[in-house]
Order: structure tokens, then C-alpha cells, then sequence
């Protein structure tokens, strides 16, 4: 058990920006990783095995990707009961991202607006990092997150996401292709039609020559976001079986703002995180289940993640069709304790069903 109530760090850390907050926290995690002091915010884990496009995830919690940009605290999360870890996005080239000040808190409605634009060190800093960990050693997953510099075209993207995956692949469990970020200027766009049925069909073959180069076959999913409609998601369940995807992580953030208006910063640009995306997400993922079971049959993975505070807010992914969950913005409001409270819920609920 963490020795440190997470409602005396919070209060301490919410003083502060909530960037600075966020690095000294890293910082924080870094020193005390694979060390005694990870008591400080060492959970215990709940097993709670599930295979999901044929890898056995230990329990059906995991670290969302963007809070580790850099891979640089992974065992750090882990002693925090998550079955799953997803660092990154990383992009080839290292880049600063969009200018300060980019992230915002909005405590009233537990929420968080970003736009920090895929600010990373680059991938072979980020290599190095994952090399270093002994997360995967434990038995546990971990997801590695790519995407595109800002720097080059939309037209020229697959090239980005072709040398990212081909640097991560011997080091993941498994890839996300992250193509719903609304920081990085017309990436979304990778969510149309045409668009995503070529980027697609591109890392598919690229990861076909991978598994005979390395021996093995590492799934891909691709996460999208919440802000699509019906049609829009039919053609992305279509394009995902077609072209043999593995999983989906729905969702990322919103540009939505209806759930926060009149609140302070709730005008500012970037994503919308936390509470007020979960209803989207949840709508997201019913759609997502029903139109795929219907283009893959009944089983395709499909990795909640969206405004889980609470252990009731992960059996609702669930509930909407989710096999798994994930956190992000909810550990910051909530602490690690979150995590074996949704890990002993779902745990709980998927066993006695």
C-alpha cells in the first residue's frame, strides 16, 4: 500500500502549473523507481488475466499513453498495480511541441485541457528508455504509442509512422497507431475514409515484413477519438478488421467544450480530458462493439479509456462494450489507489458474470 496519501501530494501539486507539476512528478517516479521508496505510491495488484488479441494482459487496468512521453518512469507506474502500461506518443524526430503554457486543470469538473503537440525526445532516446525498464520482465504488457512529427506533411505521415514502428516493434507488446490527438495540426484527418485505409494498409504490410524479420507477430492498435460520428465509425471498424488490426483504444480527448463551460480555462485550445469525456467515450464504444461485432464477430479488443474516476466509471467502459480500461487523467485527481479499485471492480464484475 502507498504510505503517502495522495490528497497531501495533490494539494502540493495543484499550487503549481500544472506542467510543472507534471515534470516534477516524473522526476519524482524516476529517482524512485526499482527502489525502496516506490512505497510511496506502491499499490498491490490484483491479478485478474485476460487475453485480448492473443497477449494474457494480467488484469484489465492499464496506463494510458501521454503522461510517459518519453518512456521514461515505466516501472515507476507499474508498482502501481497496472496490468498494462502505454508510454509514449513518440515521433522519429525529437520536437518541443506547441508553446507554453499548453496544459490546464479544471478541478470543478476533474478535467484537463492539453495541448502539449506530441512534445517527445525522439525515438532512439525513447528506445533506450524502454530498454532500461524491467516492467516486461514482471509478466506485464507494455504498449508502445507512435505518431508523426509535426514538421512533416499529412500527405508524407505514413512515412513517420513506418519508421516508428519499425524502431519499436522488437521492444512492444504491442503499437498504437495514435491518429486522434487534436494537437498536431490535420492529424484527425488520418481518421477518413481513404486516408486510414492507406495508412492502414501501409503499417500492416510493413508489420507482416517485421514479423519475419524478428520472429514475431506484435499486434497493432490504433486509438481514435470521440469526437466521430456514426458513419465515421463504421468506416473505421471496416478499415481495422480489413486490414488486420489487432485492437482499438477508444478514446482520446475531446474537443468538445459543452461539459465545461463557463468554467476557468475551459476556452482554451487542445484536448479536453477527465470527467466530462466520459459519456462521449462510452457512446464512442457502444458504436464501436456493435458495428464491429457485426464486420469481425463477436471478441474484437476494444480498450476503454476516457474520464475514469472511479471504479463505477470502468465498469461503465465495460458496460458499453470495453474488454479492458485505461487512466490517464483520473490518476491525477484520484492517486494509485485508483487503480486497484477499478482492477478489484472489473475483477469482481467480469468473474461473476
Amino acid at each position: 500500500m502507498s504510505l503517502l496519501p495522495y490528497s497531501l501530494s495533490r494539494t502540493a501539486l495543484f499550487q503549481l502549473d500544472a506542467e510543472t507539476a507534471h515534470e516534477i512528478t516524473m522526476r519524482m517516479l524516476a529517482r524512485t523507481q526499482r527502489t525502496p521508496f516506490d512505497c510511496l505510491y506502491r499499490q498491490p495488484f490484483v491479478s485478474d488475466p485476460i487475453t485480448l488479441a492473443g497477449l494474457r494482459f494480467p488484469n484489465r487496468v492499464g496506463m494510458a499513453a501521454g503522461l510517459d512521453k518519453n518512456a521514461r518512469v515505466i516501472d515507476g507506474l507499474g508498482a502501481m498495480g497496472f496490468g498494462f502500461i502505454e508510454v509514449g506518443t513518440v515521433t522519429p524526430l525529437a520536437q518541443s511541441g506547441n508553446a507554453k503554457p499548453r496544459m490546464f486543470r479544471l478541478p470543478k469538473a476533474s478535467a484537463l485541457i492539453n495541448r502539449l503537440g506530441f512534445n517527445n525526445e525522439g525515438l532512439d532516446a525513447f528506445i533506450r528508455n524502454v530498454q532500461q525498464s524491467k516492467f516486461r520482465s514482471e509478466g506485464k504488457l507494455l504498449g508502445l504509442n507512435i505518431g508523426k512529427n509535426t514538421i512533416t506533411p499529412i500527405e508524407r505521415a505514413a512515412d513517420d509512422y513506418l519508421i516508428a514502428l519499425a524502431g519499436v516493434y522488437p521492444h512492444a507488446d504491442y503499437v498504437t497507431i495514435n491518429i486522434s490527438s487534436p494537437n498536431t495540426q490535420n492529424l484527425r484527418a488520418l481518421q477518413s475514409d481513404e486516408a486510414l485505409d492507406a495508412l492502414l494498409a501501409a503499417l500492416n504490410a510493413k508489420r507482416n515484413e517485421l514479423a519475419q524479420e524478428h520472429g514475431r507477430r506484435v499486434p497493432i492498435f490504433v486509438k481514435i477519438a470521440p469526437d466521430l460520428n456514426e458513419t465515421q465509425i463504421q468506416c473505421i471498424a471496416n478499415a481495422l478488421v480489413k486490414h488486420q488490426m489487432d485492437g482499438v483504444i477508444a478514446t482520446n480527448t475531446t474537443l468538445a467544450r459543452e461539459a465545461v463551460q463557463g468554467l476557468p480555462h475551459a476556452t482554451e485550445s487542445g484536448g479536453l480530458s477527465g470527467a466530462p469525456v466520459l459519456e462521449a467515450s462510452n457512446q464512442v464504444i457502444t458504436l464501436l462493439r456493435a458495428k464491429l461485432d457485426v464486420a469481425y464477430g463477436l471478441g474484437y479488443p476494444i480498450i476503454g479509456v476516457g474520464g475514469i474516476l472511479s471504479a463505477e466509471d470502468a465498469l461503465s467502459k465495460m458496460k458499453a462494450g470495453a474488454n479492458a480500461v485505461q487512466i490517464y487523467t483520473g490518476l491525477i485527481y484520484k492517486g494509485s489507489t485508483l487503480v486497484t479499485e477499478c482492477a478489484r471492480a472489473l475483477s469482481h464484475q467480469c468473474n461473476a458474470s
